[in-house]
């Protein structure tokens, strides 16, 4: 009696866990576990794309397919490159809402896999003394040619509170950054607190100060290093 009940308590064990992989599965979650090293480092976030999931980079190619695995959670998304941007992977919003957690605009533990073969592009650096101000140079509001930017693609942020910042991929911590919407003419100054998967990536007050009401990305910019 005592063999016959724990197969029984065996079988009920092995049809709960069916189920939950199958619900697991049908929410998104990931069918397989990540199976390499991440391609990306850093933060994953999402711009205000509409449309089936997809993303932008500023390291693969067009037309190359991803998989973005949110290891808090287990949910993942595959979703092809559509474009370029100042991220090494930037989610739009469908693809963001496959895999973040509620109420959060930002995946800080993920893994990115490219699932068509092929390394990332690292990301060419900023030529020396590209951005910085000089005397003379145009200031955001003034007339005449603006500085050549110092990151390319669109600025995005992430839900960290507190006094404006930023972080990078390609500038060390302590790095002042100016990032100016061209759209408006509003600018934000900001000091680089960390790494990214990102040129630049703003905290919430720094995107506040100069972002479109309603907008999350702003994809008309100029970067400058004040240093």
């Amino acid at each position: 009696m005592r063999v016959q009940r724990r197969h029984m308590l065996a079988a009920g064990v092995a049809v709960a866990a069916t189920a939950a992989l199958a619900v697991g599965t049908g929410l998104g979650f990931a069918d397989t576990a990540p199976t390499g090293q991440s391609v990306c480092s850093g933060s994953v976030t999402f711009s205000a794309e509409g449309g089936a999931p997809a993303a932008t980079s500023d390291r693969f190619p067009v037309g190359t397919r991803l998989r973005v695995t949110n290891l808090d959670n287990g949910r993942a998304t595959t979703v092809t490159v559509t474009g370029p941007s100042g991220s090494c992977v930037l989610l739009n919003v469908a693809a963001m809402d496959q895999i973040r957690e509620p109420g959060r605009n930002v995946v800080r533990r993920n893994v990115v896999e490219r699932l068509d073969g092929g390394a990332a592009q690292q990301p060419a650096p900023a030529p020396p003394g590209a951005g910085e101000v000089r005397p003379g140079a145009a200031s955001p509001g003034a007339t005449g040619p603006a500085p050549r930017s110092a990151c390319t693609g669109s600025v995005t942020f992430f839900a960290d509170g507190g006094a404006p910042t930023a972080t990078s991929d390609r500038f060390p911590a302590g790095t002042r950054l100016r990032v100016t919407n061209l759209d408006n003419g509003r600018a934000t100054t900001v000091t680089v607190t960390g790494p990214s998967g990102s040129c630049v990536l703003l905290n919430t007050a720094a995107m506040d100060q100069i972002r479109e009401p309603g907008k999350n990305v702003v994809r008309r910019n100029t970067v400058e290093v004040l240093r």
